[in-house]
């Protein structure tokens, strides 16, 4: 029996025994759709942050008072007890900086319902305090209108620039530049609108009014406790160490921060960013290699009992093969074949699924959907070896029958 005999043999098992070749290899398909479904939502996610943070440039870095990843237990004591970032410590730092001028603070505050005579948006708007330099220091572009002046910020205007998200649903037909809007209990004027960034993470960036910083400080920072962000763009790659290590002066001078005194506050780019990231991503890819692999080594288990099965079935047949002159090599290899191609049939069941829902999740949650060649590519060499591995000792049981043993079999 040469190969493609065998591997046709195998399909005409799947077909003789439904129910027990479709749990085998949904067994299978369940290992691999672990697999690549975990490494398609990693790899999307990481292209979608990279190319996030590459639109705002690899020479920015932000002042946080705590790290951009949440953290745990007595850290996060110890965070809490931080010193706020005010809005004197970005003034100072704009004196004092002589390594960039592109230098921005700003607040944040979420779950802000916001009101346009009859008109509503759900409670979930981010309103944003910002400076004049924002926008350029953020790569944030004007769709229609203008943003914040400095002016506007130094003489605490209640003007704001508002989101496409919040554009559509308080004003479906009409140009909102001019008109006024209703945050908590204050009334700003619509001065821009933001160009729409779409979703990240499942996350509209969208969704957001923008409102000088002065503003923000003075009615909306209670729960901030008036801690602001600080971002800054140095004035190339090149530079972006030395404007760094300048920053971090400053601010420990500002801090009155002694020599021996750590930091009371985060610096962190867009690459360390990235690489926080890259550790949540690192757990998924783990967590799905995990399941997959065990999801995998029961299935192979599954496939060595069919095929003991399937040897007993066809006892008499291999016993017709071997004595018309068959070797004990050709049967070992019609049976390894038939489970290679079982384990190959139930691999590319869970690949089709795999990236079918990979890329289902990846544009519910605007994520920039890309499919893992690499492995795509493991996976079918997994399904190859687990044919291997757990067709071999049926195999071999076939190829050692006795020929005569074997035709009285019935």
């Amino acid at each position: 029996m040469d190969f493609l005999e065998s591997i046709k043999q195998a399909f005409i098992s799947v077909k003789a025994n439904k129910l027990r070749a479709g749990l085998t290899l949904l067994s299978i398909a369940i290992g691999v759709f672990a697999i690549i479904i975990s490494m398609s939502l990693v790899s999307s996610i990481d292209n979608t942050i990279n190319s996030q943070l590459e639109e705002l440039g690899e020479n920015s870095f932000y002042i946080y008072k705590t790290p951009k990843m949440v953290m745990s237990g007595g850290h996060w004591r110890k965070y809490a007890r931080r010193k706020p970032i005010t809005y004197s410590s970005v003034n100072y730092l704009k004196r004092e900086m002589k390594s960039t001028p592109y230098i921005s603070g700003y607040g944040v505050s979420t779950g802000n319902t916001v009101n346009y005579g009859n008109l509503e948006t759900n409670p979930n708007v981010n309103l944003f305090g910002v400076d004049s330099e924002y926008f350029t220091v953020n790569n944030i572009s004007i769709d229609d209108g203008r943003p914040l002046t400095i002016d506007d910020v130094n003489f605490n205007r209640k003007l704001c620039v508002i989101g496409n998200d919040v554009s559509i649903i308080l004003f479906p037909n009409e140009n909102p530049i001019g008109k006024k809007i209703k945050i908590k209990s204050q009334y700003f004027t619509i001065i821009g609108t933001l160009t729409s960034k779409g979703a990240l993470m499942g996350q509209s960036q969208d969704n957001i009014v923008l409102i000088p910083v002065t503003q923000f400080l003075q009615y909306y920072s209670e729960e901030q406790e008036e801690s602001l962000i600080i971002s800054m763009k140095a004035l190339g790659k090149d530079k972006l160490e030395s404007s760094m290590d300048e920053a971090i002066g400053l601010m420990r001078i500002e801090r009155n921060l002694k020599p021996w005194e750590e930091n009371t506050f985060e610096v962190e780019t867009n690459e360390s960013i990235a690489d926080q990231f890259a550790g949540l991503t690192g757990f998924m890819t783990y967590f799905g290699l995990i399941c997959g692999i065990i999801a995998i080594i029961a299935a192979g288990v599954g496939i060595m009992n069919i095929m003991l099965v399937t040897v007993k079935e066809r006892t008499r047949e291999i016993g017709i093969r071997k004595a018309i002159g068959a070797k004990r090599s050709s049967i070992m290899m019609q049976f390894i074949v038939e489970t290679i191609t079982l384990c190959q049939m139930g691999g590319l069941i869970g690949i089709i699924f795999g990236v079918g829902v990979g890329s289902a999740f990846g544009a519910m949650m605007g994520l920039t959907f890309t499919i893992p060649v690499t492995w795509v590519i493991i996976s079918i060499i997994i399904c190859t070896l687990l044919g291997l591995v757990f067709g071999a000792y049926p195999a071999s049981k076939a190829s050692k029958l006795d020929p005569i043993d074997a035709l009285r079999y019935e």
